[in-house]
């Protein structure tokens, strides 16, 4: 059975109760089953766009502590000023996860502008950073807002326990997260990679840093 993400519920089945009025209607006037039609796929879109399936961590040779798993699926855009940029593309799962398991310090939402998310002019964009710490290290999820993007989603607060891998939020249709990487660990994904939110080791702590 497909999951669908938190608080999505909505959007199908409205997309659906128009699929099945529109259909009714097309039995008294067929001028109306191409809206039907429209109805039923855009139905089927947002029942894969709003998926949310299980994710395993990819990192059964180590220890739990010592990795950063990637907070989005899609593409990684860059890797600059200590940070992994990955783009969500609109065939992707766009359940946002957090990388490290800990305790979620500050969420802070800016808002701004609606710029394509892959150019420089993002950094103007509608934003969402929930910063989460645990006693060895500290990273913040960026949610960014791209141009379609109206709706930033935080399933957390500040306070909460979230374990690695753990769902905390989303972006709808199409978006950009970014994630900081402590200075304790190495980065081993490059760019153009293609990873996988709460599945894809983005970083490993480097060797003897988690031991003092």
């Amino acid at each position: 059975m497909i999951r669908i993400a938190k608080g999505s519920i909505r959007w199908i089945l409205t997309a659906g109760a128009c699929a099945v009025a529109a259909s009714v209607v097309t039995l008294f006037d067929d001028r109306f089953r191409i809206i039907a039609y429209i109805f039923i796929l855009l139905t089927v879109f947002f029942i894969g766009f709003f998926r949310d399936p299980h994710r395993i961590p990819d990192y059964s040779e180590i220890h739990d502590d010592h990795v950063l798993l990637a907070p989005a699926d899609g593409r990684v855009m860059a890797i600059k000023d200590g940070a992994v940029q990955i783009f969500m593309n609109f065939h992707n799962v766009h359940v946002n996860r957090t990388p490290i398991s800990g305790r979620v310090r500050s969420i802070r939402y800016k808002k701004g502008s609606h710029i394509p998310a892959f150019t420089k002019s993002s950094s103007r964009n509608e934003r969402n950073e929930i910063v989460i710490a645990n006693k060895d290290t500290q990273c913040a999820v960026t949610q960014i807002a791209g141009t379609v993007t109206r709706r930033i989603v935080s399933y957390v607060k500040e306070g909460d326990f979230v374990q690695r891998g753990g769902r905390i939020g989303m972006i709808r249709f199409g978006s950009r997260v970014d994630v900081t990487i402590p200075d304790n660990f190495e980065v081993v994904i490059r760019k153009g990679d293609r990873v996988r939110a709460g599945e894809t080791v983005i970083a490993i702590e480097r060797s003897g840093t988690g031991d003092e």
